[in-house]
């Protein structure tokens, strides 16, 4: 592909510069997480990005002539649910012995888990404007909308 938005995996250094990619995607995140002291911060989200771009690689890699777009596909789809997975891990319910009301807690860190791995598939895939714009949006609003929740 000759597009501009994309960085082919021809060889190593491109490979190289998409995990690095995926890295600093995912410390982007992360450090908003750990700024917040979340259970899942800095090095969660980063190893969530890169395990995702590494995931994503493997078919453009193991294809030398044509990257095949179901095996893509299939790698994104298992991506997501395994995911889901970590994301679970992080919502911890509890119930108040007060109210007797159940409470849920880690909603958003499962979520920025969940983009985190989108942000992941974007590097892997070369896609980095896709992706530093996803990470940049995803800081504002986990920093942005956080103040505007607590007025």
């Amino acid at each position: 592909m000759s597009n501009t938005y994309y960085l082919a995996p021809d060889d190593w250094l491109n490979i190289v510069l998409r995990l690095c990619l995926a890295l600093l995607m995912g410390s982007i995140i992360g450090i908003e997480r750990e700024v917040r002291n979340k259970p899942a911060g800095l090095r969660t989200h980063m190893l969530v990005c890169l395990g995702s771009a590494v995931f994503t690689l493997m078919p453009l890699q193991i294809v030398t002539l044509q990257p095949s777009s179901d095996a893509i596909s299939r790698v994104i789809q298992g991506i997501a649910a395994g995911v889901g997975f970590l994301g679970a891990g992080e919502i911890v319910s509890q119930s108040s012995k007060k109210s007797q009301r159940l409470e849920i807690h880690g909603l958003t860190s499962a979520a920025s888990i969940w983009v985190s791995a989108g942000l992941g598939i974007a590097a892997g895939l070369g896609l980095w404007r896709l992706g530093l714009i996803g990470a940049v949006l995803t800081f504002i609003v986990l920093n942005l909308f956080k103040r505007l929740e607590d007025m």
